[in-house]
């Protein structure tokens, strides 16, 4: 049996990318702590996409240090970020672009980011402002391609157009939330987007007629189908969820997905977790996921999940629909 994750092109060129990318927003790696056999872990497991960004403490330099000691950048997809939220602002312009730019290039100690994404959106910054600065870095082949986190499918289609008119690169890449569980309050402040419910179907037919590829983050939201909690335990979901998880995804509607993803799992004999994988994993998006165990027993259950998508009346009983 095949034990490796799926892989699919990304439009910065290199090797084909796992579809589940490896998130270093750990504690580990965000306090500087030397992540070597956790990253040769997830290597072996065949992951080799790297999700960091600017805001994630000093995962970049972790990782970039990683790197150099293995000899294996080419090897790699390495996904980075710019302009997160600071102080609860959202601040993004030319400027901050080509600064963090340029330290996230020193600390991944690389001459190149293969996905290059915007971490939020900033409205008080131009749409030809946003694409100039990044067509330069692109042309100078410092970025392979770029992207965007938490802009919604109007603001990526105004750029595009932009892009188009203007003879320049747009945006290929999104990374939206995306999970069984919805987003009903933005966890962090900054206008967190999600893709996720009912009310995203739209989005998600976009996304899926541009084959754009989705590169999901809190894809277990942030731990809501962790397996710490059960179904309608309010208190212990308290208890087992930080503020921004409770923020974003406790509520009762998602309390009764889990309460169905539970049903599955008893069925199938697996975790809600694992429901959850293969929910994600049976849309029609051309989809990544962003994972930030560092089990790789957990991983390797992520990845057998992935291969084995839901099928179209399980998908619609999740949510609720049958």
């Amino acid at each position: 049996m095949n034990n490796l994750p799926n892989y699919g092109v990304l439009p910065c060129g290199g090797p084909a990318a796992s579809r589940i990318f490896f998130g270093t927003a750990n504690a580990p790696m965000l306090a500087g702590e030397d992540a070597s056999p956790m990253l040769d872990e997830m290597l072996a497991l065949g992951i080799n996409a790297f999700d960091t960004a600017r805001g994630y403490g000093l995962a970049e330099r972790v990782l970039g240090n990683w790197m150099e000691k293995r000899g294996n950048r080419d090897e790699l997809i390495v996904l980075s970020k710019c302009g997160d939220l600071k102080n609860g602002i959202v601040h993004l312009d030319g400027q901050v672009i080509e600064e963090e730019l340029a330290q996230s290039l020193k600390e991944l100690r690389t001459d190149h980011i293969d996905v290059y994404l915007l971490h939020r959106d900033d409205p008080n910054t131009s749409i030809p402002e946003y694409m100039e600065t990044l067509n330069r870095a692109y042309d100078a082949g410092r970025i392979r391609c770029f992207g965007v986190s938490n802009w919604t499918v109007e603001r990526i289609r105004e750029a595009n157009d932009y892009a188009a008119a203007h003879g320049l690169q747009g945006f290929s890449v999104s990374s939206p939330h995306y999970s069984l569980a919805e987003q009903v309050r933005d966890p962090w402040g900054g206008n967190c987007v999600t893709a996720a419910g009912d009310s995203h179907e739209a989005d998600r037919a976009w996304y899926t007629a541009q084959n754009m590829p989705v590169i999901a983050y809190s894809t277990l939201s942030r731990g809501f189908f962790s397996g710490k909690f059960k179904a309608g335990d309010m208190e212990g979901a308290k208890l087992a969820l930080d503020p921004p998880a409770q923020k974003g995804y406790l509520c009762e509607s998602n309390m009764a997905r889990l309460a169905r993803a539970e049903i599955l799992a008893k069925r199938d004999g697996c975790t809600v977790a694992e429901i959850n994988m293969r929910y994600i994993f049976a849309t029609e998006m051309n989809f990544f996921a962003v994972c930030a165990t560092g089990s790789a027993e957990r991983m390797r259950r992520n990845i057998a999940a992935s291969r084995e998508p839901l099928c179209a009346a399980d998908v619609a009983f999740l949510e609720g629909k049958a």
